[in-house]
């Protein structure tokens, strides 16, 4: 199948696609400002220059877009130039994997967010997905640090809202 753009034509219509303030990560961020997270956009000191951290959790948020960064769903591979465009996905793959792993080295929690899991249909259960595993960190960190929960004795155990308070 041949492309039905002149190369001028694609070489101008794919440099104006831009990594920065897209969409899908503009439905992130807005979710996060309004359950009260606060961030940082693209810092530049850590690895891969992630879209959102937030450093309080020591969090670092990528929202993928699925053609760019080779994601399973992709059903459109590209047939023009393909032995191109293979290449530069599998490089943008390794790359992905290699900054994630030095994040995680470091300390850092990971997530990552594919622009099809924002579409209309998928859009509230990724975000629910995204409230559990921010909840889950958050707790993590809000856990004592010298004693991990299950390790308290009934005596030192914190109250849990749930459970009645005695006296």
């Amino acid at each position: 199948m041949a492309d039905k753009m002149t190369p001028e034509q694609r070489h101008r219509c794919m440099s104006r696609i831009r990594g920065r303030d897209t969409k899908p990560e503009l439905v992130v961020r807005r979710w996060l400002w309004h359950q009260g997270f606060r961030y940082r956009l693209y810092v530049k000191a850590l690895p891969g220059r992630p879209d959102i951290v937030m450093r309080k959790w020591r969090t670092a948020i990528f929202v993928n877009g699925c053609f760019w960064h080779g994601h399973d769903c992709q059903k459109h591979r590209p047939v023009t130039n393909a032995e191109f465009w293979q290449e530069k996905i599998t490089r943008n793959r390794e790359r992905d994997a290699r900054n994630q792993s030095l994040l995680r080295t470091a300390g850092w929690n990971v997530i990552v967010i594919w622009e099809c899991q924002l579409t209309r249909q998928r859009r509230q259960q990724t975000l629910r997905d995204l409230d559990l595993a921010l909840s889950g960190i958050v707790l993590q960190q809000s856990l004592p640090a010298a004693k991990p929960y299950r390790d308290f004795t009934p005596d030192e155990a914190p109250s849990i809202a749930a459970e009645p308070m005695e006296g």
